[in-house]
């Protein structure tokens, strides 16, 4: 067995340089006895911020301390990451979180005491021309104001808010630490036990019958605890609708989206468009059962592999210089800055001894930013290149072309830049492929991306829906009444030509983005938003390529609903929903013709 590279025998071309936030340990305590000096400072301003000079004074410092924590913070924890195990760095991670939390204890008066100003005092500040730079921020908080309570209200509901994360902290204990699962027969018929790590590998299988016994088993473990697990997610629903209440947001939908400002049309446009489009979702279906040569489509058959593996094996070297052929519509800029990360140390790209695992885009503001990798040389890697390399020329651009306080993009649009790389790389690979096996392997690739990312998420977002308004509504939510509604969504989603079968029923008990509520219909609105625009820039051109960088350059300085509409992206209509749909339906064609001519 190949042991791993300590870190300090990985090559220096293929380490990220960290030196460039700070060049040595004795440039990071400076920093930091600089950023407990600031901190020292903000008390200072409390009780004075009705004055403009001095509310623009404090939100001054305020973004000066929190740009040293920020550098302090990702640098320790870059540094801890290279390698986990060495105690240093754990010691200087640990060091700049308490800082973080510190800074965040310090500067917790600011919002409360704008939102005491009345509301034309605070017009005022929003209107006042020495506050421009500060314009956005204050604005959002103008917005924020109508859900804001009363001081004691606010320090009950602080109070309560170790209660509230119980639903989560209980299914997770329960999910991670006491759910034991039985023995399953794996593909050499060895008996091993079933875990969450290894069951998709099961479903993976090409034994169907591997993957009909670790579907059975995962689905009868939840069964056996139906009424905790229900009563688990009933009190997170509870707890969801209280806080809307207490706020006085028309429904618990409602508060979710008003964090991000995004209209509900968002949210059921998307729904009601993929069921427009469940017909392409069960022809796909019918296609997966001819490509298995099987009689029956049954759930534990939706992760079998379609294709025989295509073996891809693609260097490090090899995956840049094509993701770089494949991003050349987005222009020379673009190119020019990705070359940049590519040779100057933004990108950490193998595995070593003690390494985080994954992959991340990550930075502070005033630095380049950085990836994180744990580099094969196959496709999937080649992908996560690509997809975090589209996060970080989202930071490179916003924070080039935004202040520090509007560079940060929030959740709602981080997704979009990173899948529009992928996508852009699919594009040019099944354009470029000659071999029929290789292109049926990347078209069912892309194809499953779509089923995953678009209906299966759009699928848990109208679960949340319905299950959050049959509680407003005053119904009980038992463990028979969330499995018949998470039934028949399958049955409408995955068509006549699928054997739901009943097992599914449990699945809702199982997924822990169920405790973070109205959520997951950002993976579908996110994969929508990069297929249209990667569909505009291929059939458009240039203006197409302008609007996206602008939508780059534009970070957090509008809200995300807006930057992505200046951009030519419409999320409070159905049309970027639609564009994604034509697209999947031209895989889909392409993999039916590719299937019959294979059967000729």
């Amino acid at each position: 067995m190949n042991q791993l590279p300590k870190r300090s025998e990985t090559e220096e071309q293929f380490r990220w340089k960290l030196e460039d936030i700070f060049p040595s340990q004795a440039e990071w305590d400076k920093e930091y006895k600089e950023a407990k000096s600031l901190m020292g400072k903000v008390a200072g301003f409390q009780g004075k911020l009705g004055d403009p000079e001095q509310l623009k004074a404090c939100f001054e410092l305020e973004d000066e301390l929190s740009l040293h924590v920020e550098r302090l913070y990702v640098f320790a924890n870059m540094r801890h990451h290279e390698d986990t195990a060495e105690p240093n760095f754990q010691a200087l991670s640990d060091k700049s979180k308490k800082l973080s939390v510190e800074t965040g204890e310090a500067l917790s008066f600011v919002t409360p005491e704008v939102l005491s100003l009345s509301d034309a005092d605070l017009d005022a500040m929003i209107n006042n021309e020495s506050l421009a730079k500060f314009r956005h921020t204050l604005e959002e908080m103008r917005r924020q104001k109508a859900h804001v309570l009363s001081k004691n209200e606010e320090s009950l509901l602080a109070q309560v808010g170790n209660v509230s994360s119980a639903p989560g902290t209980i299914f997770g204990m329960l999910n991670n630490a006491d759910l034991k699962f039985p023995k399953v027969n794996n593909e050499q018929g060895e008996e091993v036990e079933l875990t969450h790590g290894r069951y998709i590998q099961f479903l993976e299988s090409k034994n169907r019958d591997v993957r009909r016994e670790a579907f059975l088993a995962m689905y009868d473990t939840y069964g056996k605890l139906k009424n905790t697990l229900a009563s688990t997610l009933n009190a997170n629903v509870t707890k969801n609708i209280f806080y809307s209440k207490a706020r006085k947001y028309d429904s618990a939908l409602g508060m979710s989206l008003y964090g991000d400002n995004i209209p509900k049309e968002v949210y059921t446009n998307l729904i009601e468009t993929i069921h427009k489009h469940l017909p392409l979702m069960h022809r796909y279906m019918e296609l997966r059962k001819k490509l298995l040569g099987l009689d029956e489509l049954h759930m534990y058959d939706l992760f079998a592999p379609l294709v025989e593996e295509f073996d891809m094996e693609i260097s490090y070297e090899d995956a840049k210089k094509t993701i770089k052929e494949s991003l050349k519509p987005l222009g020379e800029d673009y190119l020019n800055v990705l070359q940049d990360g590519f040779d100057n140390g933004w990108i950490d790209v193998y595995e070593n001894e003690g390494k985080r695992s994954g992959a991340y885009s990550w930075g502070a503001f005033g630095t380049h930013p950085y990836v994180l990798l744990n580099h094969k040389d196959n496709l999937n890697s080649m992908f996560t290149l690509t997809h975090e390399m589209g996060h970080a020329l989202h930071s490179y651009y916003s924070d080039t072309n935004q202040n520090y306080r509007d560079a940060q993009y929030t959740i709602f649009l981080a997704e979009v830049a990173s899948t529009l790389n992928e996508a852009l790389l699919m594009d040019y690979l099944l354009n470029k492929s000659t071999d029929p096996k290789e292109k049926m392997y990347l078209l069912t690739y892309y194809a499953d991306q779509f089923r995953t990312t678009v209906f299966r998420q759009t699928m848990f977002a109208e679960f949340e829906k319905i299950v959050h308004e049959r509680a407003e509504a005053g119904e009980s939510l038992t463990p028979q009444e969330l499995s018949k509604i998470y039934y028949d969504l399958n049955l409408l989603y995955y068509g006549a030509g699928m054997v739901v079968d009943k097992d599914i029923e449990m699945e809702w008990a199982r997924i822990p983005h169920f405790y973070n509520s109205f959520y997951v219909y950002k993976y579908a609105t996110g994969f929508s938003a990069a297929t249209s625009f990667s569909k505009q820039i291929l059939e458009e051109g240039e203006p197409a390529v302008d609007r996206y960088l602008g939508f780059l350059k534009s970070g957090g300085s509008d809200f995300s609903i807006n930057i992505l509409k200046k951009a030519g992206v419409d999320m409070s209509t159905t049309e970027p929903i639609e564009q994604a749909m034509s697209v999947f339906e031209e895989l889909i064609g392409q993999m039916e013709q590719l299937t019959a001519k294979a059967a000729k």
